[in-house]
């Protein structure tokens, strides 16, 4: 078995020391959900890093918001995750008098012929 990085959040095994991905899918998919949460200036010597969805709560919703947060998703996919292509990015918004949004995003990985989704709620 080939061990690629830690799972997150870290957790102890007595095999390796701390649990890892058992699949270059699975630390693919976790470093994209990272990429989604991190807030820009959150990730040291990288400070353009990160959508930061969290910033997007509070707001007005609607396809002028969706539409900034797919353009950041693209941009930021395209330049730190060029390994995945997006496919469709859907938004959650029944919980939107909560300040609840839920984002489905379908990608792909061309080189390894995957093809996935990412769900994230905030």
């Amino acid at each position: 078995m080939s061990y690629w990085g830690p799972t997150i959040p870290m957790e102890y095994d007595s095999n390796s020391g701390f649990s890892m991905h058992s699949s270059i899918v699975s630390e693919i998919n976790q470093n994209f959900k990272m990429l989604i949460l991190t807030m820009p200036g959150e990730r040291v010597m990288i400070p353009d890093y990160g959508v930061g969805i969290k910033k997007y709560l509070f707001g007005r919703f609607g396809e002028d918001i969706y539409s900034q947060i797919k353009t950041r998703i693209n941009d930021q996919v395209a330049t730190y995750m060029p390994v995945i292509k997006i496919g469709r990015i859907l938004f959650d918004d029944s919980e939107m008098d909560r300040s609840i949004i839920g984002i489905r995003i379908e990608y792909s990985i061309p080189s390894l012929g995957v093809n996935d989704s990412l769900q994230v709620t905030t």
